[in-house]
C-alpha cells in the first residue's frame, strides 16, 4: 500500500479524535484525515484544517477513500467498532483499550488476522524517549534480574468530568480508573517486565457517586518470578503525576511523566527528562507527540518497512491483565490472566 493516498476515518471526534487530527497533520502528506464522525459538526481547528467528511459511523467505515479507521469513542464501543471497521476491510487504530472483555480482544485478533488486516492500540507512552531507553536497557540486561516493578496513577477528576460524560461513571462502558486512567502506566509495566502469572486486588469508590470504581489497588507476581504492584486512582486531590518504578538486582529506575526520577543503571547513561505533560488533574494536557510518533510508525508498517506498533496481540495481553485486576477485585482470589477466556 502506498501511504501517499493513505484515507483515514476517525469514528468519534471528540477531544481524543483532535489528538489524532493533529498527528496527521503534523506528518505530512503520508495520510490524509477523509472523514470523521461526531455528535455534532467538529470545528476546523478540531479537525487540525482537515476538509474531512462528516458523517454517521457507518459511512466513515465505508467511505471509499479511508483505508485506516481510527477508534476514538468510548471505551466500552472499541470492540464493536474495531470488529465493524475489520468487516469492512479497514484496518483499525484503536485507543486504549482494544477491547473490555478478553473474549472480544481475542475475537478481534481472530477476525484481524483471518483477513490480514493490521489492528494497533494507541499506546502512546511507549515512546517516550525515557521508556524507549528504559526498555533498551532491560532488554540488555543492564538492570539485572528484575525483582520489584510499581506504578502508581494518582490523579484527581471533579465532578464535572463525569457530568461531561455518563459513560465514564459506568463498569460496562470502561469508565473506572484502572481501566480508564491507570491503562496506559499497566500497559507500560507489562511492556517493562514481562507475562503477568497472578494478580490479587482491591477496588472501591472512595470520591464519587457512581458504579465505576475511582481507586484500584493491585499486586502482581510476574512469569520471571519478580513482583508488582499497581495503584490508580480519581480520588486524591490536587492530583499528581503518574510514577513507575522497576527495580532489578544491578540497578533501578523511576520515573514520572516526562521526567527521570531515578536512574541507577550501571554503564548507561541516564536520559534526558522527556517533555510529556501531565494527565493528573487535566486529561487534555498529554497533548499529541505521542500519538503522533505511535502514528509515524503505523505508517511505516503499511508501508512493509517496520512491525506493526502495539499490534493486535500485544493489546490482548494488556486486556488480559486489566480484567484479572478486576476480577481478582470482584471475587477476592488471585486470579491468572492466562486462565481468562
Amino acid at each position: 500500500m502506498s501511504t501517499s493516498s493513505l484515507g483515514v476515518g476517525i469514528v468519534g471526534m471528540g477531544n481524543i479524535g483532535t489528538m489524532h487530527a493533529r498527528a496527521l497533520r503534523d506528518l505530512g502528506d503520508r495520510a490524509a484525515l477523509v472523514a470523521y464522525s461526531s455528535s455534532r459538526a467538529a470545528t476546523p481547528e478540531a479537525l487540525a484544517g482537515w476538509e474531512a467528511a462528516h458523517l454517521a459511523p457507518e459511512g466513515v467505515l465505508n467511505h471509499p477513500d479511508v483505508d485506516v479507521v481510527a477508534v476514538c469513542s468510548p471505551s466500552g464501543t472499541h470492540a464493536q467498532l474495531v470488529l465493524a471497521a475489520l468487516e469492512a476491510g479497514r484496518h483499525a487504530v484503536v485507543e486504549k483499550p482494544l477491547a473490555l472483555s478478553v473474549e472480544d480482544a481475542v475475537t478481534i485478533s481472530r477476525v484481524a488476522r483471518e483477513r490480514g488486516l493490521m489492528v494497533s492500540t494507541i499506546s502512546q507512552r511507549r515512546f517516550e524517549p525515557e521508556h524507549e531507553r528504559l526498555r533498551s536497557a532491560l532488554d540488555a540486561g543492564a538492570l539485572g534480574e528484575i525483582r520489584l516493578a510499581t506504578t502508581h496513577v494518582h490523579w484527581f477528576r471533579d465532578d464535572d468530568y463525569y457530568a461531561a460524560a455518563s459513560w465514564r461513571t459506568t463498569v460496562e462502558q470502561g469508565g473506572g480508573s484502572l481501566v480508564n486512567q491507570g491503562v496506559h502506566n499497566v500497559d507500560l509495566l507489562r511492556w517493562f517486565c514481562g507475562p503477568v502469572e497472578s494478580v490479587t486486588a482491591q477496588y472501591g469508590t472512595l470520591a464519587h457517586a457512581m458504579e465505576a470504581e475511582d481507586t484500584t489497588v493491585a499486586t502482581l507476581r510476574f512469569a520471571s518470578g519478580a513482583l508488582g504492584v499497581i495503584t490508580t486512582t480519581t480520588a486524591t486531590p490536587p492530583g499528581h503525576p503518574a510514577t513507575l518504578s522497576v527495580h532489578g538486582a544491578l540497578g533501578s529506575v523511576e520515573l514520572g511523566q516526562g521526567e527521570v526520577r531515578r536512574w541507577e543503571v550501571p554503564g548507561v547513561p541516564a536520559p534526558s527528562s522527556g517533555t510529556a505533560t501531565t494527565g493528573a488533574v487535566d486529561p487534555l494536557a498529554i497533548g499529541h507527540r505521542g500519538h503522533r510518533a505511535q502514528w509515524d510508525r503505523i505508517l511505516s508498517a503499511l508501508e512493509g518497512s517496520s512491525p506493526v506498533p502495539v499490534d493486535v496481540d500485544d493489546a490482548v495481553q494488556t486486556v488480559r491483565l486489566l480484567c484479572a485486576i478486576y476480577a481478582a477485585a470482584s471475587t477476592g482470589e488471585a486470579v491468572r490472566p492466562g486462565d481468562l477466556t
